[in-house]
Formats: C-alpha cells, sequence, structure tokens
C-alpha cells in the first residue's frame, strides 16, 4: 500500500465562510427572476449543490430551463457582488483553516485536495484572495463534474494523484460531502462550523466529526492509525 495520503476539502462552508455572499447572489437571481426570496437557512442547506439543482431545490415548481436562467443570474450576481466590493474577500478563512493547510502541506506524504460545487473561475479567485491556491494537487469543481453527492470529483482526485482510497479522506460541513465521501469509499470528516446542523451530518454517515480545526491533525493520525 501506498504511504501516500490524500485529504480532500470541500471549500464553501469548510474552508471559508462565503454564506453571505452566496445568500446575497441567491437573492438577486430570485429578484430578477420575480420569486420569492429563499430563506437564509434554506440556502444554507443547498450549498454544495450545483447550482441548477441548488436553484431546483430552492424553487422546486421551476422547470429545467428555468433552473438554468436563474443558475446564470446567481452566476451574474456573484460577478457583480465582487466588481462591487470583492466577493471572495468578503469570505473569510474560518480561524484555524490557514494554519491547519500549512501543517498539512509540510507533511510529505500527505497530498491535499480540493472538491467544490463553486465554478472554476470561483474557486480560482478564492485561491488569489486567500493565497492558498499552493496548498493543492488536485481541484474538482462543478464545471466538469456531477453535483455533490455523485463521487465523480473525488475519483478524480484519486487520478490525479495515484492515492489509494483507503488512504483518502474528505472533509466537509455538508451532507452532501459527507454522502459524496462514503460513496467514493473515502473516510468522512465533517466539519460543525458550517451550513449543515450535526444531526444532517451524523445521519450522512460521518466518520468522525471536529468542532474546530485545531481537531483535524490528531483525527487525521486516528484514522491513519486504524488503516
Amino acid at each position: 500500500m501506498s504511504d501516500l495520503r490524500l485529504v480532500v476539502f470541500d471549500m464553501d462552508g469548510t474552508l471559508i465562510d462565503s454564506q453571505n455572499v452566496i445568500i446575497a447572489a441567491m437573492a438577486r437571481a430570485f429578484d430578477k427572476m420575480g420569486l420569492p426570496r429563499a430563506g437564509d437557512a434554506a440556502v444554507r442547506g443547498i450549498i454544495g449543490l450545483s447550482l441548477e439543482e441548488a436553484v431546483q431545490t430552492l424553487a422546486p415548481h421551476l422547470t429545467m430551463a428555468e433552473a438554468v436562467e436563474g443558475a446564470n443570474l446567481y452566476r451574474q450576481g456573484f460577478v457583480d457582488l465582487r466588481a462591487e466590493g470583492g466577493a471572495e474577500a468578503a469570505a473569510p478563512l474560518y480561524d484555524g483553516a490557514l494554519a491547519a493547510l500549512e501543517r498539512l502541506h509540510a507533511q510529505d506524504e500527505t497530498l491535499l485536495g480540493v472538491a467544490t460545487g463553486k465554478a472554476r473561475r470561483g474557486l480560482e479567485h478564492a485561491y488569489k484572495t486567500h493565497d492558498i491556491g499552493r496548498f493543492f494537487v488536485t481541484s474538482q469543481t462543478a464545471d466538469n463534474h456531477p453535483s455533490k453527492p455523485h463521487p465523480s470529483m473525488l475519483y478524480q482526485c484519486l487520478a490525479d494523484t495515484g492515492c489509494e482510497v483507503g488512504q483518502a479522506v474528505m472533509v466537509g460541513d455538508t451532507a452532501f460531502d459527507i454522502e459524496m465521501g462514503k460513496a467514493a469509499g473515502f473516510t468522512t470528516i465533517a466539519v460543525t462550523w458550517g451550513y449543515h446542523p450535526l444531526d444532517r451530518l451524523q445521519a450522512a454517515g460521518a466518520d468522525f466529526v471536529i468542532d474546530r480545526f485545531d481537531d483535524l491533525d490528531a483525527t487525521l493520525d486516528e484514522i491513519r492509525g486504524q488503516g
């Protein structure tokens, strides 16, 4: 078995707190479509899905064509928010995220990846804003994969790195992340500082749950010790 360990992170709600920008962009999209705005809790609940699926989840009566229109309006709203004040700058890293990435990146046997519902453009902006792209050897986005919880993104992470699935871990804040990880055969770590409540993460089958980034290293060590 390879000694390499792969740790894949979700982005929104796990590494960066982007909920305010996401809620604002979705509100703009719904306004332009003449629809009642979805509540903040409902929008937090769909973070991580592909945009078309997210819009249709929030407004189930929409046709697929209308959901695509809503997704495009969301993208434009996000671009507008970025131009108005820097959307990614308004989405800070969570406490301890940068230090955790630096510690893991310094380990020769650990490779880091991202699997996010963001578009590639949004992910690259987040990387540039927070100077974190340098940590990741594989980055998967919604542009080229089915929506979470489909495991396609994680399969590509394995292919990119050559890591074995038994040495792979998915870290995320939503049930979609946990379900994706389980579907791909990854060990899953749920974080409680993001957008889905603890009971939903547990129902999704999270193998481990952490309440702060400072707990990540010990949890990864525990997983490795069980391997």
